[in-house]
């Protein structure tokens, strides 16, 4: 299934149309679905699509010639020998003529670990031809810290060469729940809730089956698909992968603070520190600061959370229990530790749909569009906003069986008092519609709830 990338297949296509040679560098997270988004592209198109190998430079080249055959048709191709990049490129070029040809090399930083000069190729290329074709090129790398600094940076031999790029983010959290036409909504929210927003995680989730049947089959057991992936991801992006599991294993167990979790992991601040940022700078963990502090970068209020659901629920119910699963225990650990925390991963899912109505589409309810949002820890109240007026935006959720309202009360004073201007009530509620998830209402002036 090809989900929730019309907006980046709608790009792509204006990239095609602009008339231009074009540089585009696309990059994200393994999984994400970069690779499905360019050849989905790529089908619609004249293209020459080639993924990369970790092998040797010439393989790559042989194997970049064939996709020329193949993708194009031209037999001419199949007889050259590329020495290098350089030679393969204007080939492409010459070939293209005035006509749009799109090339896409895919898992670039395969490339480079096969041959350093990659990037220096490519540079001479454009600089020498491509920028005077009628090519779309595209660059994709799953390595996110390579893609930055070694395709992105000032440092780059290819720095200003890219005429735009993007980094694929996961999906928003309604777009998930096309992935399951089977299961009712709760389950649907609960699996982002577990998977996050990775298409590749959210593929694997069989609904034709039980969701706690595809938990099991799928993550807690060794032979599953995502059992070790929190791992491999780690393994991919970092170089010390024994300090970021403590980190985000102390961050799952409820350490927030920086000094809390310097002392969960048994270093000094200033080293978790370090380790956080690179956490925070593949998105994997993020700080948050309530959106009434005065000076948001040097707060001490600040706290952290793992970003990305499916690391939160590696952290929190596969990691600690590790020993069980491998021993073939895993039905004990969904039935003691991951079943009866099921309302507990729903609420927690619900904040974050919530919290993407705020950004994306709480305007059309609200008159006015809404700049900044954040969680906030009440019983009812559990998200803010801030508008491009200046007021509060309150998003409530009315706890089950909950009558007494002296603690709505309570938190609306707080707002008041914090962030000042008119607080605006949004009460938000699940339905069972997949098409309209959330029941949202704006609370009239002057009214409580």
């Amino acid at each position: 299934m090809f989900i929730g990338r019309d907006p980046e297949l709608a790009y792509l296509e204006e990239l095609h149309a602009s008339g231009r040679p074009e540089f585009f560098v696309l990059y994200g997270r393994r999984r994400v679905g970069k690779t499905e988004l360019l050849q989905q592209f790529a089908q619609r198109h004249k293209a020459v699509y080639f993924l990369a190998a970790q092998q040797r430079d010439r393989d790559n080249l042989r194997a970049f010639r064939q996709a020329i055959v193949e993708g194009l048709g031209d037999e001419l191709a199949a007889t050259i020998d590329f020495p290098d990049w350089v030679t393969a490129l204007s080939f492409l070029a010459e070939r293209a003529g005035k006509e749009r040809l799109t090339v896409v090399l895919d898992e670039f930083p395969y490339l480079c670990e096969a041959q350093k000069s990659v990037p220096s190729q490519l540079q001479r290329f454009w600089d020498m031809r491509g920028k005077k074709s009628s090519l779309l090129l595209v660059l994709c790398g799953s390595q996110v810290a390579f893609m930055e600094t070694e395709v992105l940076s000032e440092k780059s031999p290819l720095f200003g060469r890219r005429t735009s790029q993007k980094r694929l983010e996961p999906l928003a959290p309604r777009d998930t729940l096309g992935f399951f036409p089977n299961w009712k909504l709760t389950d649907r929210v609960l699996a982002y809730s577990i998977l996050g927003g990775m298409p590749a995680y959210l593929a694997r989730f069989d609904d034709k089956l039980p969701l706690a049947e595809n938990v099991l089959r799928e993550m807690l057991r060794p032979e599953g698909f995502l059992f070790d992936e929190a791992q491999f991801l780690l393994r991919t992006e970092l170089t010390n992968p024994a300090t970021y599991n403590s980190i985000l294993a102390a961050v799952a167990r409820g350490a927030q603070r920086l000094n809390d979790i310097a002392l969960e992991v048994g270093v000094d601040a200033t080293t978790a520190n370090k380790y956080l940022t690179v956490l925070r700078e593949l998105e994997l963990v993020e700080r948050e600061v309530p959106l009434s502090d005065p000076d948001p970068l040097r707060s001490r209020r600040g706290s952290y959370r793992i970003a990305d659901r499916f690391l939160q629920f590696h952290f929190r119910y596969l990691q600690p229990h590790l020993s069980l699963v491998h021993a073939g225990r895993g039905a004990r650990v969904l039935e003691e530790f991951v079943a009866p925390d099921f309302p507990r991963l729903l609420d927690e899912a619900r904040t974050e749909f919530i919290l993407d109505h705020l950004a994306r589409e709480s305007a059309d309810v609200l008159g006015e569009e809404v700049v900044e949002t954040g969680r906030f820890p009440g019983v009812f109240v559990r998200a803010i906003g801030r508008t491009s007026r200046g007021n509060t935006v309150a998003a409530i959720v009315v706890p089950d069986g909950e009558r007494e309202l002296a603690p709505l009360e309570k938190e609306l004073a707080e707002l008041r008092e914090a962030m000042g201007g008119e607080v605006k009530k949004l009460v938000y509620g699940l339905t069972a519609r997949v098409d309209r998830p959330l029941e949202v209402e704006l609370v009239p002036k002057g009214e409580l709830l």
